[in-house]
């Protein structure tokens, strides 16, 4: 950020008067710019004992299998996001249940919500952003082509609570590093914390 969306006068970064922060701040108009974490709602799509997976078609990740998630949209709600994303990436309407998951990944500013969701129907097929759609049962999920952590976390957690029959909310923070088990390249499950 260079110049001001206000004024058009040059940006600096520095701590504003009463704040404890650095932050883009207008030298003209005193215009402070806040940079806050990017929000990412999403759904564990289910049927029967099968999760419903995307191939990604975009960057980043393109060709890897996820969960439908992505950005929330100003003036929408978390679980309006997820229900969009759903419909978005796999043309599938879901009945949400509850917020199952919540990831904090400071290191990139960004959280992620996954809600779990029953669908309504088996009439999905890939979004724009998807090359293919599909429901796996858990033998059959791609371990190793799974497109991130959270969504590695979100699935093996689904698993282990479905032995129990009970999918309790958890939140974690998740660092960057190397997950042998899940072959992904920016997590390792000791520096996952998980909060009740």
């Amino acid at each position: 950020m260079n110049f001001c969306s206000n004024c058009a006068q040059k940006i600096i970064k520095k701590i504003p008067d009463g704040d404890n922060r650095q932050r883009f701040v207008c030298e003209s108009c005193d215009q402070i710019f806040y940079q806050n974490p990017k929000i990412i709602t999403g759904c564990l799509p289910l049927h029967s004992d099968s999760v419903l997976l995307c191939k990604r078609a975009i960057a980043p990740r393109s060709g890897y299998w996820t969960l439908p998630a992505g950005f929330l949209e100003n003036g929408e709600a978390a679980s309006a996001g997820a229900i969009r994303e759903t419909l978005e990436e796999a043309n599938a309407q879901v009945k949400l249940s509850h917020l199952y998951t919540l990831f904090n990944l400071p290191h990139i500013s960004q959280i992620y919500m996954f809600y779990i969701g029953e669908l309504i129907d088996l009439d999905f097929s890939p979004g724009e952003e998807s090359t293919e759609t599909r429901l796996f049962r858990e033998p059959e999920i791609p371990w190793k082509d799974l497109a991130f952590p959270v969504i590695t976390l979100t699935l093996k957690k689904y698993f282990q609570n479905r032995e129990k029959n009970s999918y309790p909310f958890t939140e974690e923070d998740v660092r960057a590093g190397t997950d042998s088990e899940a072959g992904s390249p920016l997590l390792n499950e000791s520096f996952a914390f998980r909060k009740t």
